[in-house]
Parts: C-alpha cells; sequence; structure tokens
C-alpha cells in the first residue's frame, strides 16, 4: 500500500477548508435584505426594526439573532392581534424558508433595537448584522425613519 505524503495531506486539507468556505459564502450569497428600516423615536427607548429577507436557497434558514454597533442589545420579537389586543413575546428562533421570503412588519415579526447608541435620528442609517443558525452572517444598512415610517 502506498503512504500518503504529508505534503499531499497538507493540500486535501486546504482543499477541504476551500470548499467549507465556499459552500458558506454560496449559502449567504442566496440570502438578501431589502426594505431595511429602524423606527426613530425620541428618547433613548426601544425602536422596532422592519425589513424583508429572501431566502434563494433551496433550504430554509433560522434567523436566531441580529447585532448592531447602533444598538446596546437586538432581539427578535413577535406581535401578535388576539382580541384586539396587541402582545409582544420574545421569539427565539424565525424561520425563512426555501425559495421564499419572509417579512418584518408591524403586527409581526420585528427586530427591537434596546439601548440606542446615540438616540436614533431619522435620516441616519445604521448596518445591521442578521445571524443564523448555520453560522451565516449577512449584514444590510437600515435606514432611520420617524414614527410613520418616512
Amino acid at each position: 500500500m502506498k503512504r500518503i505524503g504529508s505534503s499531499a495531506l497538507h493540500l486535501v486539507g486546504i482543499a477541504l477548508v476551500l470548499l467549507v468556505v465556499l459552500a458558506s459564502a454560496a449559502r449567504a450569497a442566496d440570502l438578501r435584505v431589502e426594505q431595511g428600516w429602524i423606527r426613530a423615536l425620541p428618547l433613548a427607548v426601544p425602536s422596532a426594526g422592519y425589513f424583508t429577507i429572501h431566502n434563494g436557497s433551496r433550504t430554509d434558514v433560522v434567523l436566531i439573532g441580529a447585532e448592531s454597533p447602533a444598538c446596546g442589545h437586538v432581539s427578535l420579537h413577535k406581535s401578535e392581534v388576539t382580541g384586539g389586543i396587541c402582545r409582544m413575546r420574545d421569539a427565539a428562533e424565525v424561520d425563512v424558508p426555501a425559495l421564499g421570503e419572509l417579512a418584518f412588519a408591524a403586527e409581526s415579526y420585528h427586530l427591537m433595537c434596546e439601548k440606542a447608541k446615540p438616540v436614533l435620528k431619522p435620516g441616519a442609517a445604521v448596518p445591521m448584522t442578521l445571524i443564523f443558525k448555520n453560522g451565516d452572517r449577512l449584514t444590510a444598512n437600515f435606514a432611520v425613519r420617524n414614527a410613520l415610517g418616512r
């Protein structure tokens, strides 16, 4: 039996690492964010963030969090209206269907930007990084708009 030299094993290792990196980049390239914005409020109180995420891959992805240098903490929430009463709850994860999209909108899923640094001002833009269960990350700029979404 012929032995493989250490340099050949080294090349195989490099090739495997490159395949993993390329596969991860391909998954992230299949995701895109559109119409991202954060509501500016006059005080340093939690502000909701909205967007639509498109998943062009053939596999579901799971959003597990977000972060932004403009926020002390960002969490995933879902608002639900039951009997005319709106309740908000934490969402540990949100499924984004394969070849589909999911809108984060009022009375549905949204991001909650807490402890904004500094207070968010309409007309600005802030980077928001979405974090997925598989380790992928996707950064998009979110416009800062007034309470009416303008």
